[in-house]
């Protein structure tokens, strides 16, 4: 039985969702050489509009920012009127869609914003590197990070309030900060990719610093409303886990829960993954020592998420791949209909 999952729910008692089943942001790399959106997303976006919530595929604040190649922006005019056709498509079928903003962080590439300069910065809490290749340009090899001063953490605070505004500006319901898998958020709060000694490292308290900043100034913009959350309690992608990276999410759920945010979404691939450091699966973490709404992801079946949110293991769930092979998965759920089955060659391409 999956009836839970078609029941409404509210974000804060203030954005309405039809259902509990989110389109989980998906990497697709099909905007244009400008990082400007295209007719065929907002055709893509708005075939899956019956969604409860569309989290859009993660849209990057500035051009440093960038590590997959024609991934979106909103950081330029074009950009954002790009969008206003993908949010007013996603509207006239009756869906909600927030927009992942994102900064790739130490895993950005000077390829695409250097202007040929292929020293051009990379930015990263300390400067450690990742090995291996761009996805999808497997030519193009890492760079060592240069640590990010604080003023120019400062400036990325401030990117990240004006591409929230920007995202309000082109349509977007509401926005939900990529601070998970390995991106420059979750840099900052894992030990093996921040060892500063300064006010933004070295501390649990300092280390969730940044993050912080950045929620407050999109808060301070659009509202805690309209502004969700991605973390990755435990590390796995790009990133190797530290037993002490636990005291530092220890101290960062309280301070989210204290924020009303309208959601806390896990970033995990696969949810039956186990980290010892926060005893078990991210998400039962997560749950254990965050009271508001959660949800979660990671390769669920949509039996076994209705079974989870009875269970009261999070509250709304986020489905992705299948969402890829199916554009009406919702109305197949509803229907008790059997899903397309998704495979990889569907990356290649917008259906």
């Amino acid at each position: 039985m999956t009836a839970n999952l078609l029941k409404p729910y509210a974000l804060n008692n203030t954005i309405n969702l039809s259902n509990r089943i989110l389109m989980a942001p998906l990497t697709r790399c099909m905007a244009d050489d400008n990082l400007v959106p295209t007719q065929l997303m907002a055709e893509y976006y708005a075939r899956r509009a019956e969604a409860g919530l569309i989290i859009s595929e993660a849209v990057i604040i500035r051009p440093d920012g960038q590590g997959f190649p024609n991934t979106p922006g909103l950081f330029s005019p074009a950009q954002i009127e790009g969008w206003k056709i993908v949010t007013a498509a996603v509207h006239k079928n009756g869906g909600k869609i927030f927009a992942q903003l994102w900064h790739t962080g130490r895993v950005a590439h000077p390829y695409f914003y250097g202007n040929g300069d292929a020293d051009a910065s990379v930015l990263a809490p300390s400067a450690i590197g990742v090995e291996g290749t761009v996805p999808r340009m497997r030519e193009l090899t890492y760079k060592i990070p240069k640590a990010v001063t604080v003023e120019e953490i400062k400036t990325l605070v401030a990117d990240y309030g004006q591409a929230a505004e920007n995202a309000i500006k082109a349509g977007f319901d509401g926005v939900e900060i990529h601070g998970a898998n390995g991106y420059l958020i979750d840099q900052f709060l894992h030990h093996d990719s921040n060892r500063r000694n300064d006010e933004y490292g070295g501390s649990s308290e300092n280390m969730v610093r940044f993050p912080l900043e950045v929620i407050d100034e999109i808060i301070s913009k659009i509202g805690a409303d309209r502004t969700g959350l991605r973390v990755s309690p435990g590390a796995y992608f790009n990133m190797t886990g530290d037993s002490k990276d636990r005291a530092v999410f220890d101290l960062l759920l309280p301070e989210l829960e204290q924020r009303n945010l309208a959601f806390l979404h896990i970033g995990i691939f696969d949810d039956s993954m186990e980290f010892d450091y926060l005893g078990g699966r991210a998400s039962s973490y997560v749950r254990e020592n965050y009271s508001k709404t959660l949800v979660g992801v990671g390769s669920y079946s949509a039996e076994a998420a209705s079974s989870a949110i009875n269970d009261d293991k999070f509250d709304l769930i986020a489905i992705g791949r299948p969402f890829i092979a199916n554009p009406d998965y919702v109305a197949k759920i509803r229907n008790n209909e059997p899903l397309t089955s998704y495979s990889d060659e569907m990356l290649t391409s917008l259906i």
